[in-house]
């Protein structure tokens, strides 16, 4: 990792944010190059997410940038302790954006195909949004096809996992790392399964169209 530049002194940043909320705008330069030191030390918490460390400073220093322009001197605090929380904020909404967006991928992600040979996902069979009966009926099949095939295909761990991962069978929806603290198992390991068993689901719908 890059080194960074020695953070100010108490004294050097007060003189630096009086400048800049005096319109100053090389002194907001300084007050963010001298407290990426910072960022870089809250990034090392996020490692185990498996991003480029990198990517991480980038999304961290948006979070610093945004510290510098709504610190309040009258709070009676360092900038450097309001900025780890402004940090800390960027990089977690980051991470809950990413994780959304992946989960309304994996949602749509195509796991078989109907009678008529239209591809169907678990959207479409866990969400009715119709109120045309003859579609009620179609949705219906669908999901107890679903069913069905969770049963007779996945494993009890399998099972557990989709029916935990997507709010089926009764379950609340929940994340992988959730399942994995009730798992006892690690969440890239509630990945793999959760992989490998909408695969197997995948290959069933396929062959009993």
């Amino acid at each position: 990792m890059q080194s960074f530049p020695k953070p100010l002194s108490s004294e050097e940043e007060a003189y630096y944010l009086s400048r800049y909320k005096a319109g100053d705008i090389d002194a907001k330069n300084i007050l963010v190059e001298r407290n990426l030191r910072l960022v870089a030390h809250i990034v090392k918490k996020y490692a185990s997410t498996g991003r480029d460390s990198d990517e991480l400073i980038a999304i961290g220093i948006v979070g610093l940038v945004k510290a510098v322009n709504t610190f309040k001197t009258d709070k009676g605090s360092r900038l450097g302790t309001y900025a780890a929380r402004c940090i800390d904020n960027e990089l977690l909404m980051m991470l809950r954006t990413e994780r959304k967006l992946n989960r309304e991928i994996s949602l749509y992600e195509p796991i078989g195909t109907d009678k008529e040979g239209n591809e169907i996902s678990f959207i479409d069979v866990v969400e009715d949004t119709t109120t045309d009966i003859v579609d009620n009926m179609m949705l219906s099949e669908r999901i107890q096809k679903m069913y069905h095939a969770i049963a007779e295909v996945l494993n009890e761990r399998e099972r557990e996992i989709i029916y935990r991962r997507y709010g089926l069978h009764g379950f609340r929806e929940v994340t992988q790392r959730e399942i994995g603290k009730h798992m006892g198992i690690s969440r890239s390991y509630v990945s793999r399964i959760e992989k490998k068993a909408l695969e197997k689901l995948r290959r069933h719908m396929m062959e009993d169209c």
